[in-house]
């Protein structure tokens, strides 16, 4: 069983693991930025789902590692650039549909369609083949093959850095909510604040 694979884990090696994983959590990135865009545009509600929907992308690049899949995009550079562009591409729809939509109702902020701010998050980051690199390269560092199968010790461990690091991509999504909200209030610009982030990140996706 996984979790009788991670108890063989030294608490030393897991609770460094963790520590780690909470680093990178916090650290601003695409995530992070997406959260709490959306978060800004729809409200604290909008931003929790957003940081829900990454999360589900996070899941998604797991376990496309622990069966190997990852390490096969990973070897074909055309498969990253082709998930890159369409990443960016998508990111660049919703700025074009954030920069059009107008002035905010601030009464209609929290009003959000749970399943359209999922699918958002989930897309965002399905469509950004960074994180599948990024477990291929973070996670074994923490494995060994004394302490169980090493599959089982990357879901194990992936399933922890994916609980934290959507936990905190919620919480700057809440962030962002009521930040949106002051702004909103003062300035009417929310809309336009939120594409241009959109855009950034779109930018950041295909500039690196």
């Amino acid at each position: 069983m996984i979790w009788e694979t991670l108890a063989n884990i030294p608490v030393g090696q897991l609770t460094a693991f963790i520590a780690g994983g909470l680093v990178l959590n916090f650290a601003p990135g695409q995530d992070v930025f997406f959260a709490s865009a959306c978060g800004i545009q729809g409200g604290p509600r909008a931003g929790v789902l957003a940081g829900f929907g990454v999360g589900l992308g996070v899941l998604m690049h797991l376990a496309m590692a622990t069966a190997g899949l990852g390490a096969v995009v990973a070897a074909h550079p055309e498969a990253l650039r082709a998930i890159k562009y369409a990443g960016a591409a998508y990111l660049l729809w919703l700025a074009w549909k954030s920069w059009n939509a107008g002035p905010v109702d601030p009464s209609a902020r929290g009003s959000v369609r749970p399943w359209n701010i999922i699918k958002r998050g989930f897309l965002s980051n399905a469509l950004n083949p960074k994180p599948v690199l990024f477990l291929l390269a973070f996670l074994p560092q923490f494995t060994n093959p004394g302490w169980g199968p090493v599959w089982q010790q990357i879901l194990g461990l992936g399933l922890i850095f994916a609980l934290t690091g959507t936990l905190v991509t919620m919480g700057y999504g809440i962030v962002g909510g009521v930040a949106g909200h002051v702004i909103g209030k003062r300035l009417g610009l929310v809309n336009r604040i939120a594409a241009v982030m959109f855009a950034g990140l779109a930018i950041r996706l295909v500039a690196k």
